[in-house]
């Protein structure tokens, strides 16, 4: 019986044990954010702040082109914002695991170095439904009335794909910078980012250049695409704009293309 016993890990394969690394690691995650209920409770608790603020200050003072409700444009731009600034809170959590140990102790113990970054991504993908379905739930009290059905499915999912793509950014950032106070001074990478973007005004309504920039800006794409799937398009005249569905599907894409191997590369460098 004996040696059944220590025969039957070597009989599984190595996607196996890939997942359950991956899976250890967003259990330890979890396992944090229970201990520590402080920083649940502002991670989560930012998202209602930023609604109620933007949208009872903003609220009467902006304007639409074409007359639309500002409500309806802003909700999907702040959504899309709280996913784009989510990865400073990756970054933060990857360097605190960096500087006190934890990430050398991972690298000496038999698991892939990929289900390590693996496993941090998914993390902060189920955080960031918890932090979509709040924000959207402060929204509705306040009486945002997007479209039901699959429009809605899509554009949750559109939103977690930029949010996703942005981990990895979170990741490499986190294995780069020499400590957590340094990685609190990216907010001032991920403000002007998520300002010149059609979050709180529309690009057309900026000058040209700047404009230009806005359109171009990948958070754009995405707060664009979900405003036409909770059925409160604002379209613009440029190419991106006109395609802004196809848009986020694709800068994701490019993002999580360019970071993850990043990532992973990085993560494999670090000294034992």
């Amino acid at each position: 019986m004996s040696a059944i016993d220590l025969s039957t890990p070597s009989t599984r394969g190595g996607t196996y044990w890939l997942l359950a690394d991956c899976w250890n690691i967003v259990r330890r995650g979890l396992t944090h954010y229970q201990r520590q209920p402080v920083n649940i409770a502002w991670q989560l608790g930012f998202p209602i702040l930023s609604v109620l603020l933007y949208g009872y200050v903003f609220g009467s003072a902006m304007k639409v082109p074409g007359g639309g409700n500002y409500q309806d444009f802003l909700m999907p731009g702040m959504f899309a914002m709280t996913m784009a600034f989510g990865f400073i809170n990756t970054a933060t959590v990857v360097v605190y695991d960096s500087t006190k140990g934890v990430i050398d102790r991972f690298r000496s113990m038999p698991m892939a170095s990929s289900a390590v970054v693996a496993g941090r991504g998914v993390t902060d993908l189920i955080v960031a439904c918890a932090e979509l379905a709040i924000m959207m739930l402060t929204a509705l009290a306040m009486g945002w009335r997007p479209d039901g059905g699959l429009g809605f499915l899509g554009a949750f999912g559109l939103l977690l794909w930029l949010r996703f793509s942005l981990i990895w950014i979170g990741v490499w950032l986190g294995l780069i910078v020499p400590n957590p106070e340094a990685a609190g001074g990216l907010f001032a990478v991920a403000f002007p980012l998520t300002m010149i973007s059609s979050i709180f005004v529309a690009p057309q309504l900026m000058p040209d250049w700047l404009g230009w920039v806005a359109v171009w800006n990948p958070i754009s794409s995405t707060a664009a695409a979900t405003r036409e799937l909770f059925g409160a398009p604002v379209g613009g005249d440029t190419w991106v704009e006109q395609h802004a569905l196809l848009m986020a599907g694709v800068w994701p894409v490019i993002l999580t293309a360019l970071f993850l191997p990043l990532a992973v590369r990085r993560f494999k460098k670090l000294s034992r």
